[in-house]
This record gives C-alpha cells, structure tokens and sequence, in this order.
C-alpha cells in the first residue's frame, strides 16, 4: 500500500467513524469543542507535516465543532442530510477529480449530467427541453437566470447587450415579493439592480404575494415569486399572476429553493401554474438530501442561457447544453452527479415519500406545539413551522434553552417586525423518535422559562 492509498484509507476510516456517531453528536457543537478550535491557530509551517497528522487534526479538533446538519435533529435552513448514495457518488467525484464543463474534458461527467437534467426536469414536471446548469448554490443559480432574463428583455427592447453593454440601455425594473429571500436580493444586487429599480409587491398574511396589489407590469419588467415562503413556506398564486405577467411581456423567475420539490409528491396542488414561468432555481442540498453544494439553475429558453453565459473559447469549444455555458462556473466539478444518484437511488416514489413524511412530520409537530401552548404562525403547508412564545423575550429564551440542551438546533426568525424561531424538516435521517424529542425539549423549555419570569 502506497502513502496515497493509506492516506485515503485513514479518511474513509475517519468519515465512517464520524457518520457511525452522528445521531450522537450535539446539533451545534458545545463550548468545549468550540475552544478545541484553537488547535488550528498554528503558523505556517516552513516544512511540511505529514499527510496523516494533517488528517489527525482535523478530525479530532474539527470533527466535535462540527454542525451535525448531517444528522436527524437539525432542523435550521432547510438544510437536508446527504443521502448515502449522494455522498459516496461524490466521494467517487474526488478520487476522479474531473473538471466537468464539457464533453472534451469529461465525458462521463457531461453525459450523467444531461441525464440528470432530463430527470430533474421530469420529476419537477417543468418544461421538457429547458436549459439546466448544476451551479454551486440558488443564489448563482438566479443570478444566471436573471442576467439571461436582462438580457433577453433588452434583446425584445432593440439593446444588443453583448455589444453596448449596460450604459445608456433601457431601463428594467424588478419586481419582487416582499418576503423575497435575501438571496434573490443579492442576486439583484449584484447584477448592479439599483433600489429606484426594484419594486416590493405587498403579500398577504401568509407571505404571498397579493396578485390584487400586484405593482404594473410591462415588457420590461422582471418579476420575481417564491415556490415556498422561507418562514411560512407559503407558495405565491402563479395561476393568478404568471399568465398577467406574460401577457404583460415580462419575464417570471421563480426561487423555488426548497418549495419546487413539493412538485414531485402529491403536493403538487400547491405548486399549481408555475411551470409558466420563465426560470426557476432550486437546491438539491436541501430537500433532494444532496451533499453541499449543488443547486439548480432551469430556464425554459434553453438557447436564452446559454447565450447568456456563453464561455467558449478558441481552445474549449463546445457544444450549446455544455455546462460551461449554462453556469456560472467555467472550472466547475459535476454537481449534477450527484443529483443523479440521489434520483436514481430513491426514484420517484422516494423523493415523493421523503417530501410527504418531512411534511407530515411539521404538521404534527405544529399541532403539539399548540396543545403545548406555543402560538405556531403559520398554516404549515408544507415542512416549516413558525414558532412564537407569549413574548419576545420568551421566544428568544425558550430557543437558546433547546440549543443549550443539546437537543436540537433551529435558527431565529423575524415575522411581522418580531422575533419568531423556524422548523424546517428536511432531513432523511430524521424519525418519529428526533421529532418526539424536538417536541419535548420545546414544551420543557417554555415551562422553565414560564415558571422564571
């Protein structure tokens, strides 16, 4: 056995110990292992250590002030456990080392990637032949598809973009909910969007946009909806809005992060219209359960995007659905494999089994929560619960009393101008017994916390 091998041994050895321990790990790591930390704070070293001692450290300071999302009592951002086959496809994807953005430079990434795009688009039920690029995030992912969805608009307007740039084109306005997820505002503002340019559209009480209140649309307007809220989970009403929208020649982008794969289950009701729209982006580090990070960048005008992010070269020609020319990413490993195994491994009825049992684990959840006291704010359609105490001050206890406890970890919120905590259920590795916990660890804390004020 070479040092490679035996190096690689060791980290499969090390990995495999930490995942054999992970339903035993503190969701967030406690103070002790916080200050193991320190274990990093070394100088840089003029001679090299060994590959092994490296490994060492890492896995023993590093492993204890881990965020165990890759366990079953995470229940914060809507962050997904990696299934099995997803995390050894991509432990197969190191040891290949592939740079995936065209056939020439691996063929087997470009092939598995178009056929996980085919299925993606088929088990999101969104237009077949849409273009569809594995970036790194949906933040890249809407910034791809709004720069495409800019420039197709000045296209329609007479601007050649590509040639004038920016200086002197016609304006474009935004618009977006006014629960729009902060990455799509930062995808606006990157894309040098101005305030004076982007327009909030009212929601209603469940963090929809109210298609009544709807801000005036025209052909160069580019419309921002939500397929799950972030706090409520809520979808917006695309059959009221997408075909005004169109009709007004404006382009619809839809961030459907988590809330697309409702799409693949029997929730596809709350989804109704949105393969309307233009563009969507989703994740599949959240509840297709992939390894971080993996996202989804889909636009129904396949040739708009790859135009759009068009890369080609003298020395890397390549054809229009390489993945160069769909990312953001011209060096870029193949995210999209991973999907792949994911959908592959639990097939339709997996993926449709694990949307339905996370949300019937919220629904559950929410019910207890109010029989226990607690004021859950919102109808909980889908996987998240929004939780508030009978103040603030209490809310802000009662959640630091679970983190403290160890029993499970969900992060803070804002609704309505006040604090709230959010649930979101979207682990496969969580079962009855990690919800029966979350449930009693939340009603003994809002006890103590009662019985002190």
């Amino acid at each position: 056995m070479n040092d490679e091998q035996r190096l690689m041994d060791e980290a499969d050895r090390r990995a495999s110990g930490y995942l054999q321990g992970i339903g035993g790990r503190r969701p967030y790591p406690g103070p002790e292992a916080l200050a193991g930390l320190a274990a990093f704070d070394e100088p840089l070293p003029q001679q090299g250590h060994d590959g092994l001692g490296t490994l060492a450290l890492l896995d023993q300071a590093g492993s204890p002030a881990t965020v165990a999302s890759n366990g079953p009592r995470y229940f914060g951002f809507v962050i997904g456990a990696a299934l099995p086959a997803a995390a050894a496809a991509d432990r197969l994807l190191l040891a290949w080392d592939q740079a995936a953005s065209t056939f020439d430079s691996s063929p087997v990434s470009a092939t598995v990637e178009r056929v996980a795009a085919a299925w993606l688009l088929e088990i999101l039920d969104l237009p077949r032949g849409s273009g569809v690029g594995f970036g790194t995030s949906a933040t890249a992912g809407t910034v791809a598809c709004l720069a495409t969805a800019r420039r197709a608009l000045l296209a329609r307007a007479g601007w050649d973009l590509d040639r004038d740039g920016l200086a002197g084109a016609p304006a474009i306005k935004v618009v977006l909910s006014a629960t729009a997820h902060i990455a799509v505002r930062k995808a606006v503002r990157v894309l040098g969007f101005g305030s004076a340019q982007v327009i909030e559209a009212p929601v209603d009480a469940f963090g929809r946009v109210d298609p009544q209140r709807l801000p005036a649309l025209d052909d160069r307007t580019l419309l921002c909806l939500q397929a799950g809220e972030v706090n409520t989970g809520e979808f917006d009403p695309f059959s009221d809005i997408i075909p005004h929208a169109k009709r007004a020649g404006a382009w619809v982008h839809v961030d459907g992060a988590f809330g697309l794969w409702a799409r693949a289950s029997s929730l596809h009701p709350l989804t109704a219209g949105v393969d309307a729209a233009d563009s969507w982006t989703t994740d599949g580090h959240k509840w297709l359960n992939t390894p971080y990070d993996g996202a989804v960048a889909v636009c129904r005008d396949a040739d708009a995007l790859a135009q759009a992010l068009n890369s080609d070269a003298a020395y890397a020609q390549s054809s229009r659905d390489a993945q160069k020319n769909l990312t953001l990413e011209f060096s870029r490993r193949p995210r999209g494999i991973a999907i792949w195994a994911a959908l592959r491994t639990l097939g339709r009825d997996g993926v449709a089994a694990m949307v339905e049992q996370h949300c019937a684990y919220a629904s559950a959840l929410a019910q207890t929560l109010r029989g226990a006291g607690f004021e859950v704010l919102n109808r909980v359609v889908l996987n998240q619960v929004l939780v508030r105490c009978a103040d603030d001050a209490q809310t802000v206890a009662v959640r630091q009393a679970v983190i403290d406890s160890g029993a499970a970890w969900f992060g803070a919120s804002l609704w309505q101008g006040r604090p709230a905590f959010r649930i979101s259920v979207s682990s496969w590795r969580t079962g009855p017994a990690d919800m029966a916990q979350l449930a009693a660890a939340l009603t003994q804390a809002l006890r103590a916390c009662a019985a002190e004020q």
